[in-house]
């Protein structure tokens, strides 16, 4: 773990965080692609045949059984069952909020009306992660904001266990959610069977949801057959504090994040030297006593406690970083708040941790990585609608319009453009 004054970091330092997961998807490239093509080619028979070799399991059936799905749903705990419901409501009521008007129009002068018209896309696909752990709240956050949106097929994919079954929380996740087909599949391959379609597999218009590197690869790569959401990597954490934050809370989002993935990253740039070598003690402490040791102790190298001269310079490497969570722990929080121009997914306040977010506040926990919160939005209700302009114009409105267009038609040596107006005067 790095620990370190922040104007004293190296250019080195200072790039391989900001830099973070930079160069990975090029390293994985040719070995994804020569999945996808087989997948494209081979359909369904690829898809189980790198389910084997990946995923250890012998699979038969690609597609989940509805009776599967409730037989699932029966076994999970009555009390787990009902925390799922109850994250799934705040999901659907913070995402039912963003929902745009259908169609709305202004008159810009009499007679031109224009607007816009939202729909929902046809088919989505959700990738719900495997592998160190199960991750039912994924499913949640993918499906439920489709649904909202009124996608009509809402498709998951989730690798399976050495048994060839998904884990049962993860497909009671997927029925409170409300998806239409569940396919037990993972990594690259269902990105594969998701962006081509198979026998099974239901080809989609577009790809949401996290994944290692091997699986963002994938999705970045079949962007011309599915539209995705953005690239989203191993977890991480910016925490901005000053003296107001307590430091065994900081501490704990930092082991929080650490607990994700090996690459994980988790951050605190302080305005207090006290508060940041008190951080750094409480970090190593916690991490002795976590139960993933071995994945925290990793991670953890790529930790940093870092101390500015200013919460200026903190807002200042807050945005540089561009973090997918940021947690504000400062006694003025708007101030901070105000200053921040890059970042997936905000928690104010000492009592806001990010697992909230991870799990039941209702926000979104599908979130750009790697700096590219600078870029993109996290997954929110628009990433499953697009929109139509509409232009509603009567005789009288194309008359304002006809002089400029014909004169700009014409220097544009476009004649057909001029024509097409002039004619409805003639």
């Amino acid at each position: 773990m790095l620990y370190k004054k922040l104007s004293e970091l190296t250019d080195e330092e200072r790039n391989k965080l900001v830099g973070r997961g930079g160069g990975d998807l090029a390293d994985v490239g040719e070995t994804v692609a020569a999945i996808l093509k087989d997948v494209k080619h081979n359909g369904d028979s690829a898809l189980r045949e790198y389910t084997k070799k990946f995923d250890g399991a012998d699979i038969e059936a690609i597609e989940v059984s509805k009776e599967e799905i409730d037989e699932a749903a029966k076994s999970v705990d009555p009390e787990l069952l009902a925390n799922l419901e109850f994250a799934a409501a705040n999901i659907r009521k913070f995402h039912e909020a963003q929902m745009p008007q259908r169609i709305w129009f202004i008159e810009v002068s009499p007679g031109i009306e224009l607007g816009q018209k939202f729909t929902a896309l046809e088919s989505v696909g959700a990738y719900v992660p495997g592998g160190r752990a199960s991750y039912p709240s994924t499913a949640l956050m993918t499906i439920v904001p489709a649904k909202v949106a009124g996608v009509k097929n809402v498709v998951m994919c989730t690798p399976p266990g050495k048994d060839g079954k998904v884990n049962p929380l993860t497909l009671a996740a997927a029925k409170v959610a409300g998806a239409d087909h569940v396919y037990k599949i993972g990594g690259v391959q269902a990105v594969a069977g998701m962006a081509y379609g198979t026998d099974t597999v239901m080809k989609v218009d577009k790809i949401v949801g996290p994944g290692n590197v091997f699986v963002t690869s994938a999705k970045m790569q079949v962007r011309d057959m599915a539209e995705i959401d953005f690239p989203a990597g191993p977890s991480e954490v910016l925490i901005i504090a000053d003296d107001s934050c307590n430091a065994r809370m900081a501490a704990s989002d930092m082991i929080a994040q650490a607990e994700h993935d090996p690459n994980a990253v988790s951050v605190i740039v302080t305005t207090s030297e006290k508060l940041a070598e008190a951080v750094k003690v409480e970090v190593l402490k916690q991490a002795k006593e976590t139960l993933r040791t071995e994945i925290v102790n990793t991670s953890l190298e790529n930790a940093a406690v870092l101390v500015a001269d200013s919460m200026e310079e903190c807002i200042v490497f807050s945005n540089e970083f561009a973090p997918e969570h940021l947690e504000i722990m400062v006694e003025d929080e708007d101030a901070v708040l105000e200053g921040i121009e890059h970042a997936g997914s905000i928690f104010v306040g000492n009592y806001a941790p990010v697992p909230v977010g991870d799990y039941a506040s209702g926000t979104n926990h599908v979130l750009p990585t790697a700096g590219y919160a600078r870029l993109y939005s996290g997954l929110n209700l628009a990433h499953f609608m697009k929109s139509a302009s509409i232009q509603r114009i009567s005789k009288q409105g194309l008359e304002t319009l006809k002089d400029p267009v014909i004169s700009l038609a014409e220097k544009e040596g476009l004649q057909g453009h001029a024509d097409s107006v002039r004619t409805r005067f003639e």
